[in-house]
C-alpha cells in the first residue's frame, strides 16, 4: 500500500514525498484512515515504527480548514519529555512545509514571554509537555475550550514519570467532543483505566507484539564487576572491541552515574556526550544536534533519552546498568535496529542484576545470549556480603561484641542458629516434617532452662498512699529554748498557696512580737507549726533557718505633722 491510498491531501502528499517517503509503516496504515474519519485510537505500537507520522500526517489534513484564535489552540499535543515534544515540532514544520499552521512548544527551560507571544497570536498546533502547560492555564494565559484533537503521545512513559493525574485534569479541561487519540509501546492496566475514561469507543491498533524488540537488533549480555571501576574498565573494553561501533548510546539508571561515566570516558580520550535531566534545555538539544550529526561518537543518557527519539541509524546500545523496569530495556534497546537497519544491543550485568535480568527475559519471552561467562548468581557471595553487615553492625554499636552461637544476648538467652533466642522457627523445620505439638511440648524444658538464665524482673511494689489526715514528721527538733505559742486560727489569716506560704509576712507596729528579742525565731517557728498543721510544704531549701535579711523590715509608722 501507498500514501496514495491512505485519503491525505495533495499538500501532505507533495510534504511526504519531497521527505523521500513512499510506503507506510504499518501503524502508519492502519491509524491514518482512522484519524481522518474523526474516532478515537489506541495505538500500541514500539519505537522506531513511524507512530509520529501517523497522526501527525492526517492532522495536517484535518487543519487545512478552520483558523485558530488567540489564546485558544484547535490541537493539543501531550509528551512526556522536552526532547519528544521538540521532535513532533519538527515533525510538523517537516510535513507541513506547505501549510500556513502556526505551531506552538510548551516546554520547560523557555522563557514564559516568548511562549505568551505564539499563544497570543493564535497556534493551530500547541506541543506541550504537562507541567508547563498546567503552569500557563494557571496564570491564565491559556484557553482549552477549543481543543478538536488532543493527542497523549508515549502513555505509558507518563505513567511511569507521574504524569497521569495532570494528564486527568488535563482531559477534563477540554470539550468532550473532542477526538483523543493516545499511543504508547506497552499497555499496563493504568494505562487501560485512563483509555476507557476519557476515550470514546476507540479503535485498537496492534503492532508486532506489545514487548519485544526489533528483529534486526543483536543482543548480547556481557559479566561485569559490581565495583564501579571495574564495570568502567568493561564499558571501556566494549567501545574499543567493536569493529562495527558507529556510534553509541551508553544508558545509565541514575543521572550521577550520566556524568562519572562521561568524564571518565572524556578522560580516555572518547569522543563523548552527556544527556540528563538536569541539563538546561539549549545544552540538551545541543548534545543531540551533535550526536545525530556524527560530531559526537557515544552519548552517555539516562532514560530521558530511551523514548522515542528519533535518532537515526544508531549502531550500538550499551546498558551500563541493568534498567530497573523491564519495559525500559524495550525503549533502550529500541533507539538502534530501526527503520530496517541493524543494530547492536549489549548489558552489562552484575551478580546483583539477576532479579531484573530475569524480568526482563520474561517479558521477551526468550533468554539472551551471554558474551563469555555469565555471571555469579550472586548467592556465592551471600555469606561475605552478610558478614560484612553484622561486622559493620557491631562496629556502629560500640562496647558490643558480635553475638555467637550459644552465647548469651543483652537479655540472657542465649542465640543459637535456629534463632535469635534460641527456639526453632517453625514446627516444619526438622527433616522438613511438620512435628507434632507433643514433639514440640517434649523440647519445651531445655528452652525455659535456657530462659532460666536472666533473672525474671519482680513487679515494683505499689507506693502504699499516706493517710490523708497523717502527721508529717518534723525534719528536724523544734529548738527548745523558744516556747511555742499557739498559731493564728485560719479565719485571722488567709489560706496560703505554694511557696509563698512559707513568708512570715509583714510585722506590723504594735505587734508584741516586733519589740522583743528573738521576735523573728518566733515567728517562723509559729509558720512552720501552721504549715504543718495545714500539711504544706516547707521553704524549698531553707528548712528551719530562715535568714533575716528574708525578713521584712519594721517601717516605722507614720505620724501626722
Amino acid at each position: 500500500m501507498s500514501f496514495d491510498t491512505l485519503g491525505l491531501s495533495d499538500k501532505v502528499m507533495a510534504a511526504v514525498a519531497a521527505a523521500g517517503y513512499t510506503q507506510p509503516t504499518p501503524i502508519q496504515e492502519q491509524a491514518i484512515p482512522v484519524v481522518l474519519s474523526g474516532s478515537d485510537i489506541v495505538g500500541i505500537a514500539q519505537t522506531g515504527t513511524g507512530k509520529t507520522a501517523s497522526f501527525v500526517l492526517p492532522m495536517l489534513t484535518k487543519l487545512e480548514q478552520g483558523r485558530a484564535r488567540a489564546r485558544m489552540p484547535r490541537t493539543l499535543i501531550l509528551e512526556p519529555t522536552r526532547e519528544l515534544a521538540a521532535q513532533v515540532e519538527e515533525n510538523f514544520n517537516k510535513y507541513g512545509i506547505n501549510h500556513k499552521l502556526s505551531v506552538a512548544l510548551l516546554i520547560g527551560g523557555v522563557s514564559f514571554d516568548d511562549q505568551n507571544k505564539k499563544l497570543d497570536r493564535g497556534v493551530d498546533v500547541l506541543i506541550a509537555t504537562p507541567g508547563r502547560l498546567l503552569d500557563h492555564f494557571e496564570r491564565g494565559r491559556l484557553l482549552l475550550t477549543g481543543v478538536e484533537i488532543l493527542v497523549i503521545d508515549e502513555a505509558d512513559r507518563m505513567l511511569d514519570m507521574g504524569f497521569i493525574p495532570d494528564i486527568e485534569r488535563i482531559c477534563k479541561m477540554i470539550p468532550a467532543t473532542r477526538q483523543t487519540l493516545m499511543f504508547s509501546a506497552t499497555m499496563p492496566s493504568e494505562i487501560e483505566r485512563l483509555a476507557a475514561a476519557f476515550l470514546r469507543d476507540p479503535t485498537r491498533i496492534s503492532v508486532d507484539r506489545t514487548a519485544t524488540a526489533a528483529m534486526t537488533v543483536t543482543q548480547r549480555l556481557v559479566a561485569s564487576g559490581r565495583e564501579a571501576h571495574e564495570k568502567r574498565d568493561v564499558l571501556r573494553g566494549l567501545i574499543r572491541g567493536a569493529a562495527d561501533l558507529k556510534n553509541a548510546i551508553v544508558f545509565c539508571n541514575r543521572k550521577r552515574d550520566v556524568q562519572i561515566v562521561f568524564k571518565s570516558l572524556e578522560k580516555h580520550g572518547f569522543n563523548v556526550g552527556a544527556l540528563h535531566g538536569d541539563m538546561d534545555q539549549r545544552a540538551r538539544m545541543a548534545m543531540l544536534e551533535g550526536f545525530r550529526g556524527d560530531r559526537i561518537t557515544v552519548l552517555v543518557a539516562s532514560d530521558v533519552a530511551a523514548r522515542g527519539l528519533d535518532i537515526p541509524d544508531v549502531s550500538h546500545v550499551l546498558n551500563y546498568d541493568v534498567p530497573i523496569h523491564a519495559e525500559d530495556y524495550i525503549h533502550r534497546v529500541g533507539r538502534t535496529g530501526r527503520a530496517g537497519h541493524s543494530g547492536t544491543a549489549i548489558t552489562m550485568v552484575t551478580s546483583l542484576d539477576n532479579k531484573h535480568l530475569a524480568a526482563i527475559e520474561r517479558l521477551l519471552g526468550q533468554q539472551i545470549e551471554w558474551m563469555g561467562a555469565p555471571a555469579l548468581d550472586g548467592e556465592e557471595d551471600a555469606p561475605r556480603r552478610s558478614s560484612t553487615r553484622e561486622g559493620a553492625r557491631n562496629r556502629s554499636r560500640p562496647g558490643r561484641e558480635p553475638a555467637r552461637d550459644g552465647a548469651p544476648s543483652r537479655d540472657g538467652r542465649a542465640r543459637n542458629s535456629h534463632g535469635r533466642d534460641g527456639q526453632e522457627r517453625s514446627p516444619r523445620s526438622r527433616d522438613g516434617h511438620e512435628v507434632s505439638a507433643r514433639e514440640v511440648g517434649e523440647e519445651r524444658p531445655a528452652v525455659e532452662e535456657v530462659r532460666s538464665v536472666a533473672p525474671e524482673r519482680q513487679a515494683r511494689p505499689e507506693r502504699q498512699a499516706r493517710p490523708e489526715h497523717q502527721e508529717r514528721p518534723a525534719r528536724r527538733a523544734a529548738p527548745q529554748a523558744a516556747p511555742k505559742t499557739p498559731a493564728p486560727t485560719a479565719a485571722k489569716r488567709p489560706a496560703a498557696a505554694g511557696p509563698k506560704a512559707a513568708s512570715p509576712g509583714p510585722i506590723r507596729q504594735g505587734d508584741p512580737m516586733s519589740s522583743r528579742p528573738g521576735a523573728g525565731a518566733e515567728r517562723a517557728e509559729h509558720a512552720r507549726s501552721d504549715r504543718y498543721e495545714r500539711n504544706e510544704p516547707d521553704v524549698v531549701g531553707l528548712g528551719d533557718h530562715v535568714p533575716a535579711f528574708l525578713l521584712r523590715p519594721v517601717r516605722p509608722a507614720k505620724t501626722a505633722t
